[in-house]
């Protein structure tokens, strides 16, 4: 059952909205989150899957960038995709929570928008600062859980599970990621992970490891570079692809 679902702009917002996603479905499952691009399969048919997949979610976070407003020709069509799934949710009582992208998105003004939405502009909104992720991702979270506390906050259990376990990168539509590692001080071409558990996937790079009863390390030359420090017995991930156009059903 996806519990969260999240509305977006190509164009204006789907950048921030991967990672949301990203940062999600690695706190709650990768299961709980909705996002078009990534949840619904080539092949289906997206009305369906769309309304099906919000009519069984408990929160919708709508992500609002600068240009929102601009795309009102859009808005105030009936069929824009945007526009409905806000209107449905509004339609089934579903808590709807505005992410505002960016330091130069302003809150909504019921002028700027249809009627069958303009509640939308008269919610408490949720700033997402993209020059301070880490602090947006986090907060963004921490309402999540505090809005469904159905969710099972995998950051917070003491057991281990296979999606606590595995860290993926997957910046074909996010347009990168950093993975910061403060105790290492060498040029970093790539990502650098600390204390993981498990084998290491890569697409091409180098990959450097120093484990703390292997002093020698191993080393693979490649394009790109990722650094693993520690014993390994979980997961890492990276999966690169160019972004499909198509795959977000027209919006």
């Amino acid at each position: 059952m996806d519990e969260v679902f999240l509305n977006y702009r190509t164009g204006d917002g789907e950048k921030t909205a991967a990672l949301i996603d990203q940062e999600l479905s690695r706190r709650f499952g990768r299961k709980s989150i909705f996002r078009a691009s990534k949840s619904i399969a080539p092949g289906t048919a997206y009305p369906e899957s769309l309304l099906t997949a919000l009519r069984r979610s408990s929160l919708l976070l709508a992500v609002v960038g600068p240009d929102w407003t601009n795309f009102q020709h859009r808005l105030h069509d009936p069929e824009d995709w945007v526009r409905k799934e806000i209107e449905e949710a509004f339609a089934c009582g579903l808590p709807v929570v505005p992410v505002l992208d960016g330091r130069k998105t302003n809150r909504l003004s019921r002028a700027d928008l249809p009627p069958e939405i303009a509640l939308l502009a008269d919610l408490q909104s949720v700033p997402f600062d993209t020059h301070d992720v880490e602090t947006g991702l986090r907060r963004i979270g921490d309402l999540v859980a505090e809005m469904v506390p159905g969710l099972c906050d995998l950051a917070r259990t003491d057991g281990a599970s296979p999606e606590s376990e595995a860290v993926t990168n997957s910046i074909g539509d996010v347009g990168g990621t950093v993975v910061q590692g403060r105790d290492f001080t060498g040029d970093v071409g790539g990502t650098v992970v600390k204390d993981s558990h498990g084998p290491v996937h890569t697409g091409h790079g180098d990959i450097y490891q120093n484990s703390r009863h292997d002093s020698g390390g191993r080393h693979f030359s490649g394009h790109g570079m990722t650094y693993f420090e520690g014993d390994n017995h979980g997961g890492i991930q990276h999966q690169f692809r160019a972004p499909d156009p198509r795959e977000d059903g027209g919006r």
